[in-house]
């Protein structure tokens, strides 16, 4: 029952908070004479608070891209001359995995300026244009134009303020502040969990690299030394526990260093960055054979003869350097854990260096700390031996995987196909193969030692590995695996997108309705209203109205992560007639089609604009994703609903709308 009020609760409150006119964004310009017949022209973007505006960086692609911010210069007299191009300021850029490119961003104010060159001293005034898009976390406007007319007398600055014409009440302005509040909580929650889940990972690889042959047999040496050495067991206790601190403080001060060198940001910029990503490639590959067996990375052996000199001092600063010598001595098993860690956390930006460097070694300190209060449990401890090499060998596996992982972020920047889907789960399929063969024994490398059989632990791994690689396998022919979302390329960077060995359609191109074309999932849909309505009425179903876009970021994971469970899916393959209007569509419509928006006022140029118009005028609305299920007279059958990441909720929706649609 309480599942229930919360699903009710969740769709009412999304259809309140999405029905709403947005304007997070407001202009204003001014102008500057710099000297004699030379101007500089300010353009001053003021964004609400989690709404951002994309950079004007061109991007190479016909198909799913942010829009571009866009200056245009009215300039037919020919009465000035631009001096070089449109400034703006550094921003934020990182690798957005949805549009599966480096995006750049602004956030709060943002100013552009333009330099010019007046060559008729009569001109007064400039006319310019911004075309521009805007989004948060839930949702992305139609991309808009502003006009400017800057006058050239200086300093002169003119307030570009606009209102849409609606129905909107005082309520509805407060609907629009609860829905800035929601972004607010949504983005800390986020940021939250991806400190959480930074920490969960560097704690859980802490423990790995303390399987390995470098740290686990300094764990009795270490905790006997303290006991030996200590006058009482309440001292060696302590000792061991400081030592654990010491543990801590030099990894997080690692940490904190790469973060205070590069800065909070900087790091995301560099790891979504081409050039940086073969670097962390590169950098993974030899870790990976490191672990291998290939060769070992190691620290100058007189690092760890001065640090040991050191730590014969006692006290708190011997302690101090016997840290640091465990840090030195293990570094060629636990420098490729902790590079992979920090170039992990980069990804993430902030302070997720620092993170994740306090679980890594946090893990590492607890069974010195632990063992030096239980020293009985030492003799529970396995014995060294060729175990600790496989569990370093079944490490190295794991650096090549993910190391493919960068590689294919490069790859898909560049757009150079390849490394395509099928290519990354082909090296996945061979480097997990091998890895379960290497478990079974039937695979040898150069440190292993000679074994009779095999133990049920690693008889158990074998049998996990080998069945990850048999789920990859179906992959290769278009199935979603799940499991590893994030990691492959997406299914539409793919050799063949719908599937080897057939279409993966219940229709034919040869049978698809005429207007309709195959879209995410292999759903049929429509992207003119007037035909898929009319091919609603045919075949006797309700309508799904997709106000989206190609620059929509929500409307992409709301296709990825909420269309593609099976009971959604089903209902838009078979219950339904999808209609997707992209509200950024640049396509021009033909003369006789342009009108004035009688709503915003605005000429209605593109295909684009028509949808946007039609969305803002039919339902009040000019967010994306927002979703309308209608029938055949084009009333509604459910209040519409915006970004709703829940399945579950969204199945509700589409269910209660279905019921409510008329049976003939």
């Amino acid at each position: 029952m309480r599942k229930t009020l919360l699903l009710l609760t969740t769709l009412l409150f999304s259809t309140t908070l999405f029905s709403q006119i947005y304007e997070p964004i407001k202009w204003k310009s001014s102008v500057q004479e710099e000297s004699e017949n030379v101007y500089t022209l300010y353009f001053e973007a003021t964004l609400d608070k989690g709404w951002h505006l994309y950079s004007q960086k061109e991007v190479e692609t016909d198909d799913i891209a942010p829009t571009a911010t866009e200056f245009t210069f009215y300039n037919e007299d020919k009465a000035y001359e631009l001096i070089g191009e449109t400034t703006e300021p550094e921003g934020i850029q990182k690798f957005d995995k949805v549009f599966e490119m480096d995006i750049k961003y602004f956030e709060g104010k943002v100013v552009f300026a333009q330099k010019i060159k007046r060559l008729d001293t009569s001109l007064s005034t400039i006319k310019a244009e911004v075309f521009f898009g805007v989004c948060d976390d839930e949702k992305c406007l139609a991309p808009d134009i502003v006009e400017f007319n800057l006058k050239l007398s200086g300093g002169n600055i003119n307030a570009i303020e606009r209102s849409w014409t609606s129905d909107a009440s005082s309520e509805q302005s407060e609907k629009v502040s609860g829905a800035s509040d929601h972004v607010k909580n949504t983005e800390e929650k986020e940021e939250q969990r991806g400190l959480w889940s930074t920490f969960i990972l560097a704690f859980l690889s802490g423990f790995a690299a303390l399987l390995t042959p470098c740290v686990f047999p300094m764990i009795p040496m270490t905790v006997s030394f303290f006991t030996k050495q200590s006058k009482t067991r309440a001292a060696g206790i302590r000792n061991a526990i400081i030592y654990g601190i010491f543990i801590i403080v030099i990894y997080v001060g690692l940490g904190s260093v790469v973060t205070a060198i590069f800065g909070a940001d900087a790091l995301n910029a560099l790891s979504t960055n081409v050039w940086f990503n073969l670097l962390f490639f590169i950098l993974l590959i030899v870790f990976g054979l490191s672990f291998l067996g290939a060769f070992e990375i190691m620290l100058p052996n007189s690092w760890a003869n001065k640090v040991d000199r050191q730590a014969d001092k006692g006290g708190l600063i011997g302690i101090f350097f016997m840290a640091l010598a465990l840090a030195i001595v293990s570094f060629s098993c636990t420098g490729p854990i902790v590079g992979t860690i920090l170039v992990e956390a980069a990804s993430k930006g902030g302070i997720a260096p620092i993170i994740g460097m306090l679980g890594f070694s946090l893990a590492i300190a607890l069974p010195f700390a632990l063992f030096a209060m239980f020293p009985g449990w030492l003799n529970s401890l396995p014995k060294s031996g060729g175990w600790l090499n496989t569990v370093k060998v079944f490490l190295g596996f794991l650096e090549l995987a993910f190391a493919f992982k960068f590689l294919s972020n490069a790859d898909l920047v560049l757009q150079l196909g390849l490394l395509q889907r099928e290519v990354f789960l082909a090296i996945w399929i061979a480097i997990f193969g091998t890895l379960g063969l290497y478990l079974l024994g039937k695979v040898k490398l150069p440190h292993d030692s000679p074994t009779e059989h095999i133990s049920v632990g690693r008889l158990s791994m074998a049998l996990l590995t080998l069945a990850f690689t048999v789920y990859l396998i179906p992959g290769l022919w278009g199935a979603p695996l799940k499991l590893i979302s994030g990691f492959p390329p997406p299914s539409t960077y793919s050799e063949s997108p719908r599937g080897f060995g057939g279409s993966g359609n219940e229709i034919s191109n040869n049978e698809l309705p005429e207007g309709a074309k195959y879209g995410e999932h292999n759903i049929i849909s429509f992207t003119d209203y007037e035909v898929g309505l009319a091919y609603a009425k045919k075949v006797n179903k309700p309508v799904l109205i997709d106000f989206t876009g190609y620059a929509c970021v929500n409307c992409r994971k709301m296709e990825e992560y909420v269309w593609s469970e099976p009971e959604v899916l089903k209902i838009l393959k078979k219950d339904i007639v999808l209609v997707s209007l992209y509200v950024d569509y640049k396509k021009e419509l033909p003369e006789s089609e342009q009108y004035v928006s009688k709503t915003t006022g605005k000429k209605i140029k593109t295909v684009g604009n028509k949808w946007s118009d039609f969305q803002i005028t039919r339902y009040k609305a000019n967010a994306q994703p927002y979703y309308v299920l209608v029938d055949h007279k084009e009333a509604n059958l459910i209040d519409p609903i915006g970004y709703t990441p829940d399945e579950v909720a969204y199945v509700k929706w589409l269910k209660r709308g279905l019921n409510n649609f008329p049976k003939k």
